[in-house]
């Protein structure tokens, strides 16, 4: 007689890098997904999740995943937490986004306090809207939020003469900030900004954030896409 099959387990090591990229995707939204591809020959595992503000974020954290596979944030936290090793419920049907292309290049590196003071500006920003108004008139929280997080927050010019400049969006610096890629609050450091094709990303210490570059994310339509 053949015993009953084993199932799989999330195969991570990282636990506290995991549980803390984990822990704050579900702040955001406890009905999200996270996406665990492993990285070939290194024995560590690529986290990926989309955030509310349509930005993708995605930390790598030691340890092999059984494969590419996306599960609910919420269950795997908690089977972080309890020291479980089964891989929760498949959920790869609810992964509907494309991810950046592997190769990219550096542009330039933007200081970790410059980003913090931009987000906190942003969110002063939104604030002071949502109480008072634009020109004395009222306008939704949610237009003032997708305004907002479409603003051009930097522009970097690369070296090469040739280049174009680089349009970071609020939307990748809020991520950094809000995801702790950044490190702690009193902690020097940068961020690198890197071009991937159509794709702009944020390198923290802690993490990356991409997201299409902001004339697209302007001019074409939200849709689900197949998963990539």
């Amino acid at each position: 007689m053949s015993g009953a099959a084993t199932a799989p387990g999330h195969g991570l090591e990282g636990v506290a890098d995991a549980g803390a990229f984990l822990a704050r995707l579900v702040r955001f939204d406890p009905a999200t997904v996270v996406r665990l591809r492993p990285v070939d020959g290194a024995g560590r595992t690529a986290l990926w999740a989309r955030l509310p503000w349509d930005a993708l974020v995605t930390r790598t954290v030691a340890g092999r995943a059984p494969g590419d596979v996306t599960v609910s944030a919420t269950d795997l936290l908690a089977r972080l937490e309890s020291a479980d090793a089964a891989l929760p419920t498949r959920r790869d049907e609810r992964w509907r986004w494309p991810l950046p292309p592997v190769a990219s290049r550096a542009v330039e590196q933007v200081p970790a306090g410059e980003l913090r003071r931009i987000a906190e500006a942003a969110a002063g920003a939104l604030r002071s809207a949502a109480a008072h108004g634009v020109g004395g008139r009222a306008v939704g929280q949610r237009v003032l939020r997708d305004a907002l997080l479409d603003h051009v927050a930097v522009v970097v010019t690369p070296d090469d003469a040739s280049g174009e400049p680089v349009e970071v969006s609020q939307r990748l610096v809020q991520a950094v900030v809000r995801m702790g890629f950044l490190g702690p609050v009193d902690a020097a450091g940068a961020a690198q900004v890197r071009v991937a094709g159509r794709w702009v990303g944020l390198v923290g210490p802690y993490g990356t954030a991409w997201s299409r570059k902001v004339h697209e994310l302007a001019i074409q339509p939200r849709k689900d896409h197949p998963k990539v």
